[in-house]
């Protein structure tokens, strides 16, 4: 039996972006048509790698500094989530290479929810792994400010359980926006201590 099942749920790529330095105040991810996936990333972004320092976000179980597997190649977010986003935040729309964001999809709903460990898998047969769901942080906020002035310190709330998921690329291969990624999820029963 499969450890993943194929599910009937799809998304189309609607943007991809790549950030390609470490300048957080000035979090850009420019728009691109396509991205070839690795098994470190996106090649030359700022997030690429197989390993990458632990950070704040593990230091329960990692001492700052400590080398471990990178599990956030990339940052998918939905166009639904950024859309609620905006509402809350009182704007028209968020830009998400202000978010630092690899790719937007449209059509799977709850989007930053989707179990971890579920792949997204890509005509070209590129496959990522869902690690888990992001959590907002200030740098996008700091970034926003260029396109909204003090509304972007509304993204952080407007942003909880909506930011998306990070990700890592589990097979090599090109992706297109207008892409439609197939949804696979664990075959295994919901954790219920």
């Amino acid at each position: 039996m499969p450890a993943l099942k194929r599910t009937h749920y799809t998304a189309e790529i609607v943007w991809l972006g790549a950030v390609m330095t470490d300048v957080r105040d000035a979090l850009i991810a420019p728009a691109r048509d396509m991205l070839e996936l690795t098994f470190d990333g996106v090649e030359g972004a700022f997030h690429a790698g197989l390993t990458r320092p632990a950070c704040m976000r593990v230091k329960s179980q990692y001492p700052k500094g400590t080398s471990i597997k990178n599990e956030r190649q990339l940052s998918i977010v939905s166009q639904e989530e950024l859309d609620q986003i905006a509402a809350k935040m009182g704007v028209d729309a968020v830009d998400p290479a202000r978010l630092g964001a690899t790719m937007v999809i449209k059509g799977i709903a709850d989007f930053s929810h989707v179990p971890p460990s579920s792949r997204l898998q890509a005509p070209s047969g590129a496959t990522v792994t869902v690690d888990m769901e992001n959590r907002p942080c200030l740098f996008p906020a700091k970034s926003l400010m260029v396109d909204h002035g003090d509304s972007a310190k509304g993204f952080k709330p407007a942003a909880k359980d909506r930011r998306g998921v990070t990700a890592w690329v589990a097979a090599e291969g090109r992706v297109v926006v207008g892409d439609v990624l197939t949804l696979h999820i664990p075959d295994q029963p919901e954790w219920a201590p």
